[in-house]
């Protein structure tokens, strides 16, 4: 009996967890303890977005990545992504999170992994991509009032380069390349950029691999293994 409500304990945190922060640990028994981590909808950044819009907020994911940081039961995260992009500035704060993570990574990109969630796709150490996932490469773009000033224009181009930079350490294709994409005119109707779906994004070297759950969960697996082997030593 007192397993029964221990059990159902359980499930109720992990659907609570889901709900709230799109999370979930995944626990095998005598094996790999994996934390299951979403990036969906839109980032959220310093304002909130309309209640009906589904969001990502920054500040539920940095505090949880330092605490899978310094837990030493986690053995590793798998990042799920269906993202439009959002705040530029939160969505870089949380891939250089990812990057800096000890413990061995895996992404995977689902539906679309646009904008300021291709640094996020590359962030971990290893990244898949769904036969029709898609990814866009755009120039950054602010909403709102804007100074038309070379102060302005510089900002711009220096946050770019944050983001292309940032983009061509975690992966295989070089900056400039990045930037070609970014500025592409032939793609885009009403705007400059470069779609990229499946394989196409790992012909550019900016995915590792297309490939689903299945094959992303193997290897973390796998990594997960090679990680405590070499800690071993």
């Amino acid at each position: 009996m007192g397993e029964k409500l221990e059990q159902q304990e359980k499930e109720k945190n992990e659907n609570e967890q889901i709900k709230d922060m799109g999370q979930l640990t995944l626990e095998q028994k005598g094996g790999h303890k994996i934390h299951l981590m979403s990036i969906i909808g839109e980032i959220e950044g310093h304002e909130s977005l309309s209640p009906n819009a589904k969001t990502t907020k920054y500040e539920h994911v940095l505090p949880k990545l330092a605490s899978i940081e310094d837990d030493e039961n986690v053995d590793g995260v798998m990042l799920l992504l269906n993202t439009v992009g959002g705040d530029v500035e939160s969505g870089l704060a949380i891939a250089e999170m990812i990057s800096s993570l000890s413990k061995p990574t895996v992404s995977l990109v689902l539906g679309g992994s646009h904008s300021i969630g291709v640094p996020l796709a590359v962030s971990t150490d290893y990244s898949y991509i769904v036969p029709t996932g898609t990814m866009v490469i755009h120039p950054v773009r602010l909403n709102g009032l804007v100074i038309g000033a070379p102060q302005t224009y510089d900002y711009f181009q220096q946050m770019q380069d944050r983001i292309t930079g940032f983009v061509a350490q975690h992966c295989f294709a070089s900056q400039n390349r990045l930037e070609e994409m970014m500025m592409n005119t032939s793609m885009l109707t009403k705007d400059l950029g470069t779609i990229l779906v499946g394989s196409q994004a790992v012909e550019e070297g900016i995915i590792n691999e297309v490939g689903g759950i299945d094959e992303a969960m193997k290897k973390l697996h796998q990594m997960i293994d090679e990680d405590k082997q070499n800690n071993e030593i």
